[in-house]
């Protein structure tokens, strides 16, 4: 559980509350009953992860506050949905797994960039090899789809990317492409929690994600970051099996 309030000026700094084993929606909402009034009648929003559990959690238990799903993993959904119709179109078209050669899998990054910051290079290489590789216009069309997606959170103003918002959730689920049809109906379920972005004032859940990092780096590599082992174990939840391997320091020969 991470604190996401910002400073007067605005800017987030986050903070670590509370780490506690385990990633399901039961332990998050065990976690929230025990701290009782000191902490549920203080939250007003709370960002979340598109997971139903920790959702219910929030519902049950912080019955007052305002779920927001997180904006990252939107567009991560989205850029998912583009990229199983790219393997699914290459491999009806070619029957096989792609080649380094073959169209889609050339532009495969360039299709996961926005258009704002698209080279002239890589427009040309998206005009070459999409009518290439995407005879009946699918993948290009996912393409559009996840462009419009990243755009709801690139708009001039809330309200206007809260229109764009609401204009997808409305249709996504009637695409004929059935990846994005699905990324319909998945984001429909979470309907209110999607549009809640653009009324809370942009919550977003990148504090949370960027301590989540650090929390991974020190659980899997303590030595690493200059943390002993129990302190590591300590403050977050314990290691399970056997970290990375590191070749063993050897001492330098005399000169």
């Amino acid at each position: 559980m991470v604190d996401l309030t910002r400073d007067a000026d605005g800017c987030l700094h986050a903070r670590l509350l509370d780490a506690v084993e385990g990633r399901s929606g039961r332990v998050y909402a065990d976690r929230l009953r025990e701290q009782a009034v000191e902490v549920t009648v203080t939250v007003e929003h709370a960002a979340l992860d598109p997971f139903r559990g920790y959702m219910n959690a929030i519902r049950d238990e912080l019955p007052d506050a305002v779920a927001v799903l997180d904006a990252f993993h939107i567009v991560k959904w989205a850029g998912n949905a583009l990229d199983e119709v790219r393997r699914r179109v290459q491999q009806a078209t070619l029957r096989r797994r792609g080649h380094k050669d073959d169209p889609l899998l050339r532009i495969r990054r360039t299709l996961l960039t926005g258009t704002e910051h698209l080279t002239d290079r890589q427009r040309a290489r998206l005009d070459r090899y999409l009518p290439l590789g995407d005879p009946e216009g699918e993948v290009e069309l996912a393409w559009t789809i996840y462009q419009a997606v990243r755009g709801i959170y690139h708009a001039a103003s809330p309200a206007g990317g809260r229109e764009q918002a609401e204009e997808l959730l409305d249709t996504l689920h009637t695409c004929p492409v059935k990846e994005v049809a699905r990324l319909g109906r998945t984001l429909r379920q979470c309907r209110t929690e999607v549009l809640a972005y653009f009324t809370t004032g942009g919550v977003s859940n990148g504090g949370t994600e960027a301590i989540n990092a650090v929390i991974e780096k020190t659980r899997r590599s303590p030595t690493a970051s200059g943390t002993s082992p129990t302190t590591a174990s300590a403050s977050c939840s314990p290691p399970t099996g056997h970290g990375p391997y590191r070749r063993p320091s050897r001492a330098p020969e005399p000169c």
